[in-house]
């Protein structure tokens, strides 16, 4: 009796183990599934799809094309870099046959970038803070094409880049914070605003992506064409030296 319930015992816990390895073999399938959507497989996927819907021509001479590939996949698939970084919606889009926005007709069924105004820059965020009493009338988004240097954002570093994208630092100074004196420059950002940061622009969330994709999206801004800027007037600081 004793040696039946012993073998039953083996049977019920062999059994049991049997259950909980196909358990543990279903959960590591899916677990690599899952890795695979985004491991190396799926930085293949988005490395293929950022090339193919980059708007405009791609200079990849000396560059690492997987990288551009995956920077385009991040600047007009997943953050609409454009959407902020041109002279704003009425000039983001091919107008009227490339706008998605519009009734189909004008509209043709494919959206269109216009690549004259593409990460130009020049969309204005002002008057900034706002009311009751805004200190900045006017303030733009920046050019992120190269210049005549080929590097982006108007020849900054990728360690500048990052220095932006991780902490929001504004290297152009345009906007520094106003003072109790009598010397304020002109635009300065009133307390509690801090001037030495990029305001409006999402680096608070963009700061959370791995040094490999902020690598990426610097590639792609140094592969597109040099944009001349949108030529507003007082705003010098728009326009890229491209020659």
């Amino acid at each position: 009796m004793t040696q039946k319930k012993s073998l039953k015992t083996i049977r019920v816990a062999l059994t049991f183990a049997a259950i909980i390895g196909a358990a543990l073999m279903t959960s590591s399938k899916l677990v690599r599934a899952h890795d695979g959507e985004g491991g190396e497989d799926g930085e293949k996927a988005r490395v293929h799809r950022g090339l193919a819907i980059a708007p405009v021509h791609l200079n990849l001479e000396g560059k690492d094309q997987n990288l551009v590939g995956l920077g385009s996949y991040w600047v007009n698939a997943v953050a609409d870099c454009n959407g902020c970084h041109s002279a704003g919606p009425p000039t983001e889009y091919i107008v009227p046959t490339g706008n998605p926005y519009f009734l189909l007709p004008p509209f043709t069924g494919k959206t269109q970038i216009d690549p004259a105004t593409y990460l130009g820059g020049g969309r204005d965020f002002g008057p900034f803070p706002g009311a009751p009493a805004p200190s900045i009338p006017h303030l733009y988004s920046r050019n992120l094409t190269p210049d005549k240097s080929g590097l982006p954002e108007g020849g900054h570093t990728f360690e500048q880049f990052r220095q932006i994208m991780r902490h929001g630092t504004d290297f152009d100074q345009l906007h520094p914070s106003c003072t109790n004196g009598p010397d304020n420059p002109p635009n300065c950002l009133v307390a509690p605003f801090n001037g030495e940061v990029l305001q409006v622009m999402p680096w608070p969330t963009f700061q959370n992506m791995t040094d490999h994709d902020l690598r990426a999206i610097y590639e792609y801004l140094k592969a597109v064409p040099c944009n001349p800027g949108p030529g507003i007037e007082g705003a010098p600081y728009l326009q890229n030296a491209c020659d």
